[in-house]
């Protein structure tokens, strides 16, 4: 079992591809994109694990999409 105040392997897994599409492409992938990339089909598994990062202040998105979501560096 994992300590609440570390980050699962696809947690770590999921910022990184987004890390990595930004620096790729400029803009954030969308939940589908990185569900392909850390080999999760359900875009409902992506979506929570984006809230929970979120929820740990570790990536943001204006609106109610995630194609415009950020990582935070130091808290958003």
């Amino acid at each position: 079992m994992t300590r609440p105040d570390t980050l699962s392997a696809r947690q770590v897994a999921i910022l990184r591809v987004i890390g990595d599409w930004i620096i790729e492409h400029g803009e954030a992938p969308t939940v589908r994109e990185v569900g392909a990339r850390v080999g999760l089909a359900s875009t409902s598994s992506v979506a929570y694990q984006l809230g929970r990062l979120e929820a740990r202040d570790l990536v943001s998105r204006t609106g109610h999409q995630w194609r415009s979501c950020r990582l935070c560096v130091a808290g958003c």
